[in-house]
């Protein structure tokens, strides 16, 4: 292993890549979870706005599945989930994360209603905000802005994939430009960005994959969500899959291709994911994606046999 693969896993706590563990550690001194919050909000690609159907691979849910139940209020659901996951590890910091659907898809005023009671939790240190970037009006900018200011607001921005043709697939509703755009908008007000990425979209080559990954690099963006693609029951994706139109990756395939993956990001964006398998009653394929920790475990001990580490092809 050369100088600067020791550098990079001696800076990230012996992994071959920057994780949000390791950077939420580093910036709040101890381990931080995530509580998964529903801000009761809909979708411009589901209220009929740009369409009715979602995007090709979105559940009822809406990708808060995991999120917790819109009938409470915020402080509700922090509690509830905080009482959760206390009850099995002493956690003392969260970052209170909407999740479900397009959590900036409402009046200003009603934002800044969940969003301040949020932020006003005592066990809440940073604000996560999943969105759509056509979705980040100037009211809401300013709003994101104002709240930076108290606790670190991040907003998570559903990319899925730079090629406009896979977008049109996927019926993502929205041009390139648009997410760059949004990139830029927050960045001004020192927003820090997160990036939703699929990896498996169908029709999507290893090299197209990869040039999303190189596209990311030269955005101003601080962390990403390396998504595995999986087909979950009652969508559009899961006819397609049914049908026989596409398949998903076998788990090694998975492994070889986020090690390239890794391998062709900036070191210092930070990986808050790099699996996914949706709940597993809507769970069609791949089913080994519910074992996560296994397949974390064998990513590492894949890294460390090939000697490969984050950003490993860009020195």
């Amino acid at each position: 292993m050369n100088t600067d693969a020791v550098t990079q896993q001696k800076n990230w706590n012996g992994k071959p890549y920057h994780s949000l563990d390791h950077m939420l550690r580093e910036r709040f001194g101890e381990k931080v979870y995530k509580v998964t919050l529903n801000g009761g909000m809909s979708c411009p690609n589901r209220d009929g706005k740009l369409g009715s159907r979602g995007c090709i691979f979105c559940s009822a849910g809406g990708s808060g599945d995991f999120a917790a139940d819109a009938e409470l209020s915020v402080t509700e659901q922090i509690d509830s989930q905080i009482a959760l996951l206390s009850a099995k590890r002493p956690i003392h910091k969260y970052i209170a994360y909407f999740q479900a659907y397009t959590n900036t898809y409402a009046p200003v005023e009603y934002l800044r209603k969940i969003f301040t009671e949020a932020l006003a939790h005592p066990s809440v240190v940073a604000l996560s905000i999943g969105t759509r970037p056509d979705c980040l009006g100037e009211d809401v900018l300013e709003l994101l802005n104002e709240l930076n200011q108290r606790k670190p607001v991040w907003v998570e921005l559903g990319l899925q994939t730079m090629h406009e043709r896979t977008a049109a697939y996927i019926r993502r509703g929205y041009p390139l430009s648009c997410f760059e755009d949004a990139v830029q908008n927050l960045r001004m007000r020192q927003i820090e960005v997160i990036v939703h990425t699929i990896l498996g979209l169908p029709g999507e080559s290893e090299k197209d994959i990869l040039e999303t990954m190189q596209y990311l690099n030269g955005q101003d963006i601080q962390g990403i969500k390396l998504q595995l693609l999986h087909v979950l029951k009652g969508t559009d994706l899961a006819e397609d899959y049914l049908a026989g139109k596409f398949r998903v990756y076998e788990r090694e395939e998975y492994l070889n291709l986020l090690i390239d993956c890794l391998e062709y990001l900036d070191p210092s964006i930070v990986i808050h994911r790099m699996t996914g398998d949706g709940p597993e009653k809507l769970l069609i394929a791949p089913l080994w994606a519910s074992r996560k920790r296994e397949v974390l475990n064998l990513l590492h001990h894949e890294m460390k046999v090939r000697n490969s580490w984050q950003g490993k092809q860009l020195q």
